[in-house]
């Protein structure tokens, strides 16, 4: 099993990375949040990752840190969630964010990931809810939000209003009000500028 790659980043895309090591150019498969962290062509990177074989490939998927790869291990094991469509989850924010979206149950944000509909999203949410929230040692520090919470409500609007899931949450994150129309109304505002 490979379990680590550390080298130089030799092509660095959309979908994967190229890490030469050793004479060798190992091309791993990423999600969007770990594309942000590798650096550029040329420099070091370490990335953890996850061998699957198969009789026709054997794919090598990299992560920027264990527990993304973890999270990782979790979707694929959830029931017509293969590996792509667990990498275009793990794009969708960092793990921490995710394992606080499962444990809360945020359906909402899991279908927002294209090739997501909400049966899938729903199967994800029942299979992992239990498992991430026990599992994870940052779940300890989770507060999980009620489905009235105005920030979530507000962040539900942007979305509507076209904005995606981490937009919104950006434009929510120092935000203050107390509902969700000041919410939005305070984090357009602040888009604008």
């Amino acid at each position: 099993m490979i379990a680590l790659v550390r080298g130089t980043v030799a092509v660095r895309r959309g979908d994967h990375v190229v890490i030469e090591a050793g004479g060798v150019g190992y091309r791993l498969a990423v999600s969007a949040e770990t594309l942000r962290r590798v650096p550029a062509v040329g420099r070091s990177a370490v990335l953890h990752s996850h061998l699957i074989v198969r009789d026709d490939a054997l794919a090598l998927y990299g992560f920027a840190s264990e527990e993304e790869r973890d999270l990782f291990l979790a979707l694929i094991g959830v029931q017509s969630v293969g590996p792509k469509v667990a990498l275009a989850v793990l794009g969708g924010g960092t793990p921490r964010e995710l394992v606080v979206a499962l444990a809360s149950g945020d359906v909402a944000r899991l279908q927002a990931v294209p090739g997501i509909g909400k049966r899938t999203a729903e199967r994800i949410v029942s299979e992992l809810r239990e498992k991430v929230a026990g599992s994870s040692a940052a779940a300890e520090e989770i507060v999980i939000t009620r489905v009235d919470d105005p920030r979530r409500l507000a962040r539900d609007g942007l979305v509507e209003l076209g904005f995606t899931i981490v937009e919104a949450d950006e434009l929510l994150r120092d935000v203050p009000a107390d509902t969700p129309q000041a919410l939005i109304s305070n984090a357009l505002r602040a888009a604008r500028r």
